[in-house]
């Protein structure tokens, strides 16, 4: 049986690919400006340029990581060139709006994205004024899920009790840490990229399809504490 969710006071969402479909394809759009980025800097093709976005994705958590690491990339620099992508693929989700609705306590966004980028996707979605804040990849001094310093400086940036709070991911393997923390955990398995790697049962406290579906079938009076 998966943990009641009465203690619950937090509730801590992933952005991309988890407070919008991967259907939208969102991600397509900074795939391709994070190869031509590569490609510009290491003067390499196409080919060779996603090969290397992948490793480090796997490797680091993310591109950007490896490209700090490797090649001694400004992360700003990065950040803002590759998140510079239109939001004309989203669109308000009201159903999911209702369902963010309903949860008593608070709601913050925990991401490898920047907060700009982040504000933009929200807000797109018509959910933006649900949130109270967005612990991005700057407010880990760049160090990216699922690295547990990313999710200690998250803790601290955001002044939440990990015993009381929830997190939602798409990313299997960006539950871990939070488990270890005493976080309750939500796999969003709906087909995100890489989204099973790593994946541990033992960490995952629901594992769901649809996140509309899931906010659908919690007990209606949450709404209401």
């Amino acid at each position: 049986m998966p943990p009641s969710l009465d203690h619950i006071d937090c509730w801590i969402f992933d952005l991309d690919n988890t407070l919008y479909p991967p259907s939208a394809r969102m991600f397509d759009l900074i795939d391709e400006r994070m190869g031509g980025f590569i490609m510009r800097l290491l003067g390499c093709d196409a080919i060779e340029a996603r090969r290397v976005q992948k490793q480090y994705f796997h490797d680091h958590g993310t591109t950007m990581a490896g490209l700090m690491r490797h090649h001694g990339v400004d992360p700003e620099t990065f950040l803002v060139d590759v998140h510079d992508v239109a939001m004309d693929r989203l669109v308000p989700d009201m159903r999911l709006r209702a369902g963010l609705e309903r949860l008593p306590g608070r709601r913050l966004i925990f991401t490898n994205a920047d907060a700009d980028y982040s504000a933009r996707v929200l807000a797109a979605r018509g959910i933006a004024d649900l949130f109270e804040g967005i612990c991005d990849i700057r407010a880990t001094r760049y160090t990216p899920k699922p690295d547990p310093a990313a999710y200690a400086a998250m803790v601290v940036h955001q002044n939440v009790d990990p015993a009381k709070s929830l997190f939602v991911e798409d990313m299997a393997r960006n539950l871990t840490p939070a488990k270890a923390l005493g976080m309750t955990t939500v796999w969003l398995d709906n087909g995100s990229e890489s989204g099973h790697r790593d994946h541990l049962p033992d960490h995952v406290d629901f594992h769901v399809n649809d996140i509309s579906d899931w906010l659908d079938t919690l007990p209606q009076p949450l709404g209401i504490l």
